[in-house]
């Protein structure tokens, strides 16, 4: 029988989780639940316009879902934006596309679904909720930041450190997610913004309770980098881990994490796109599987 694997996070991290995993289709019944909280850029706008739930996370996670190659999908319909002199400036193709489906269909999963079967995708992708809602923070001098787009591209003192996170409002897991999340075998979280990615993916009502209920283990893909202007949250691998493991049922039970020696050529590339490196602090992981 095969083994369940659940990707949950953003569409960027899980997109290059999933991106990896699909290649063991054979081996493993492939699922993503995805975040639905992002309020930036053309998902924004459009989440706004039409009173929809954001497409931008869906569509990354499905594209990476296709047997067809990923960056080359996600050049097409995410990355290459619309020039217009009209509403379509600056829109991805994806993001349209999906938007139409689901006003043409009058039902979000018809849509995901429907986008699937295009690319040919070899698993199923599964918003965490239905229900419109905005990521909130509760930064270290108690001030609140409310929406992903402000969260992770703050104007606030960068000093100022997130200690808390929740949505509002609160809404519930969709069904179908909540049944993949019972039923898991792995469960694999990130890569990505630590919050505004993977924790954003724990919060809504019910997602704690079908992880508990579930007999999955729980895996933390962490990646190496944070983005310089992203949101403020931990620097050193151990407070990435402690932190999310405050949005869950147990500890974690293995964590990857990339700490190879970069190169010159990588060190620019890093410098090119404003990431800086996560600690590795070994000395405060001994309670952890690394």
């Amino acid at each position: 029988m095969k083994k369940k694997v659940v990707v949950m996070g953003g569409g960027n991290g899980s997109a290059i989780t999933t991106n990896a995993l699909k290649k063991f289709v054979d081996e493993i019944e492939l699922s993503s639940v995805i975040s639905m909280s992002d309020s930036g850029g053309s998902s924004g706008k459009l989440r706004k316009e039409f009173d929809t739930v954001p497409p931008g996370d869906i569509l990354r996670a499905v594209l990476s879902m296709s047997k067809y190659d990923y960056k080359f999908l996600r050049q097409i319909f995410n990355k290459n934006r619309i020039k217009s002199d009209g509403n379509l400036d600056n829109h991805s193709l994806g993001n349209i596309l999906l938007v139409l489906m689901e006003k043409y269909s009058s039902d979000y999963m018809q849509s995901i679904m429907a986008l699937e079967d295009a690319v040919e995708a070899v698993g199923h992708v599964y918003p965490v909720t239905l229900d419109q809602t905005d990521l909130v923070v509760e930064l270290d001098n108690g001030d609140v930041v409310k929406t992903e787009g402000l969260i992770d591209r703050p104007d606030y003192d960068r000093n100022l450190k997130i200690q808390n996170a929740w949505l509002e409002p609160d809404v519930k897991i969709f069904k179908e997610a909540k049944e993949k999340i019972e039923e898991a075998d792995y469960i694999l979280m990130g890569p990505g913004s630590l919050y505004c990615s993977v924790v954003a993916t724990l919060l809504p009502k019910g997602v704690f309770e079908a992880i508990k209920k579930s007999t999955a283990k729980l895996i933390y893909v962490c990646g190496n980098a944070y983005e310089e202007m992203g949101e403020t949250g931990p620097k050193r691998l151990s407070e990435f881990i402690n932190q999310l493991e405050n949005y869950l049922p147990r500890k974690l039970d293995k964590i990857i994490f990339n700490h190879a020696k970069l190169d010159d050529k990588q060190l620019r590339h890093y410098k090119e796109k404003k990431w800086n490196l996560i600690e590795f602090d070994e000395e405060n992981l001994k309670d952890h599987d690394v």
